[in-house]
């Protein structure tokens, strides 16, 4: 028996030469004949019409291709689902919806005060594969209305205008035991090709870096409060830098998504509020510079990275009010039915958040938007979070969930990248799995938790640039002094009143200050500064003041301080007149 035989044979089994009706004038190509009322299906022309559908799909493959599988015969449901859990594909079930490829008629599409949201697939797929399609001809209209190959399974009675639209028609008798065979032939071609291409892609790589090792260098195996395993650490400086083709760096960002959880409120601060409403610069809040930050990454790459908000019920409201001067840029909001009671269990806030996200469907519309990774940032943090360099080793080595450690203690925690598939296909009780752990530089965290880091983030050691706060390159330390304030600069209020405006400390390492302290305008800040107010006394820092390594521990030491000269006179600062000693 021939291997064509044996093909035929297994395709009879299937009854797929099984005709339910006399077959119109159209269809007769594909038949022997009828009998009793009922076509007879040429099997050849079945195992013809299978293949140029599969060499179809296998050349899409090659090509990265979307697919959308479409069914509504529940008999056949289990199949189809183990066919798309088998090759990796992400099935969009929108298609029950009327217009879910035109947006012509879909439920889903709204409108709000600023702008329109269209929640359906941003991506539309490059083949439509239809079980049956005697029942989903608004599925065939709506593909070929944007000329959308379609690979469908015809029946003999089905008219001439829905034949005409399928780009590869596959006669036979749709039962169970065919589409079980159909879909695994379409498994096998896919998990096919791709084994070709995930092979020819390596010995690409292979052949461009053979004296770089992407494998990153491990550095140590810690354990984490609140993480169930214990971590592998690996180090920053290990990984293979991203190329420097814009097109390439373009492709890395439009697979990220950067998600930052709302909950902090600014109480502890004694702000009402989200701790992201507090104004670092210019009248721009944290959430601004987030935001300007995203924009200013698409503008620069041509890219398209969404901002993903996670509020609370107590974050939301605020939150809408900061975003209405952002309408222009792609912010959106989800927000969680509870408040978060513990914003220092940063493990537990992630978990939640991922969980929140898992349940409301979100990893799968980001999926169909060609999104592979989340960035999820740790808190109001001001740094330059999107590093090419670990996006670029995460997907390469296709990494599901990394944890930035602190390089110093190892034990802080900062932003995860989170693989968007992991989070799709997980069970809902193991959402973060084993992570690995990278060692960052100190300079990636820049978070706001107190007045003390605020006092840092609106000085002169910061600039705001492209939506994000620069270095001063007058700064010859690296680190960022150490700032110690009172209970009396706890508030937010107190803080800004405490200030007339904020000192220069380019040049500060440490600064203490307790008690009732007032500074003035123009001050300025150098190595070592202690101010001790005893209780009941006041101690006020006059206009230009130069405090370099002083220890003050009443009013009458300020007597002795210096005042900047002209030359010493930071950028925009007024030199102090004859009456400023007698301010005090």
């Amino acid at each position: 028996m021939t291997i064509h035989s044996a093909v035929i044979q297994k395709l009879l089994r299937t009854n797929a030469h099984l005709g339910r009706r006399v077959a119109e004038n159209h269809y007769k190509i594909y038949t022997y004949g009828s009998r009793n009322g009922a076509t007879i299906i040429d099997a050849d022309k079945t195992l013809v019409c299978m293949r140029s559908a599969c060499n179809f799909i296998g050349n899409l493959v090659r090509e990265n291709g979307r697919f959308l599988f479409v069914n509504t015969n529940p008999l056949v449901d289990e199949i189809i689902e183990q066919m798309i859990k088998n090759t990796g594909c992400r099935n969009d079930n929108s298609w029950r919806l009327g217009g879910f490829l035109t947006n012509s008629l879909s439920p889903k599409k709204f409108r709000s005060r600023n702008k329109k949201l269209n929640i359906t697939s941003v991506h539309r797929p490059d083949c439509v594969v239809i079980f049956d399609t005697e029942r989903k001809s608004s599925v065939i209209l709506e593909a070929s209305k944007l000329q959308i190959p379609i690979v469908g399974l015809v029946d003999p009675s089905m008219p001439l205008e829905t034949y005409n639209k399928i780009t590869y028609p596959v006669p036979a008798n749709d039962s169970v035991e065919f589409v079980y065979l159909f879909c695994n032939l379409i498994t096998k071609t896919i998990q096919y090709e791709q084994k070709k291409l995930a092979a020819s892609k390596g010995k690409a790589v292979k052949g461009e870096e053979t004296n770089v090792s992407e494998a990153p260098r491990l550095v140590d195996k810690i354990k984490l409060e609140g993480i169930n395993d214990e971590l592998r650490v690996v180090s920053y400086e290990s990984l293979v830098p991203a190329s420097d083709d814009p097109l390439k760096l373009k492709e890395l960002l439009d697979k990220l998504v950067v998600v930052k959880i709302n909950y902090c409120e600014g109480a502890k601060m004694g702000f009402e509020g989200p701790k992201s409403a507090v104004e670092i610069s210019n009248g721009l809040t944290t959430l601004d510079l987030l935001a300007n930050y995203i924009e200013s990454l698409n503008s620069k790459y041509g890219c398209n990275v969404p901002l993903l908000l996670i509020n609370n019920v107590v974050t939301h409201n605020e939150t809408l009010k900061i975003l209405e001067k952002q309408s222009n840029k792609n912010v959106t909001c989800l927000v969680t039915d509870q408040p978060q009671e513990n914003d220092t269990e940063k493990a537990f806030d992630r978990k939640e958040a991922l969980r929140f996200l898992k349940n409301s469907g979100t990893p799968d519309e980001l999926l169909l938007q060609g999104k592979e990774f989340i960035l999820m940032l740790n808190s109001d943090n001001m740094s330059e979070v999107v590093d090419l360099d670990i996006l670029n080793h995460l997907i390469k080595n296709k990494v599901q969930y990394c944890m930035e450690l602190e390089e110093t203690s190892k034990t802080t925690t900062m932003n995860s990248w989170v693989n968007i598939n992991f989070i799709a296909d997980h069970p809902k009780t193991k959402l973060l799995g084993r992570p690995i752990a990278l060692t960052v530089p100190v300079s990636r965290n820049r978070p706001l938790e107190e007045t003390s880091d605020l006092l840092i983030l609106k000085s002169d050691l910061y600039t705001c640039a492209e939506g994000i706060l620069k270095r001063n390159e007058a700064r010859i330390n690296p680190a960022n002094p150490t700032i110690n304030l009172g209970p009396e600069f706890d508030k937010l209020t107190d803080f800004e009143s405490r200030f007339k405006s904020i000192p220069s400390i380019i040049d500060l390492v440490n600064l203490n200050v307790t008690g009732d302290v007032w500074f003035l305008n123009n001050v300025i800040l150098k190595g070592f500064v202690s101010i001790n107010a005893r209780p009941g006394e006041k101690i006020v820092i006059p206009d230009g003041a130069v405090l370099e390594n002083k220890v003050l521990n009443g009013q009458q030491d300020v007597v002795d301080v210096d005042y900047f000269s002209q030359t010493d006179s930071p950028s925009g600062f007024i030199k102090p007149t004859s009456n400023t000693r007698q301010h005090l």
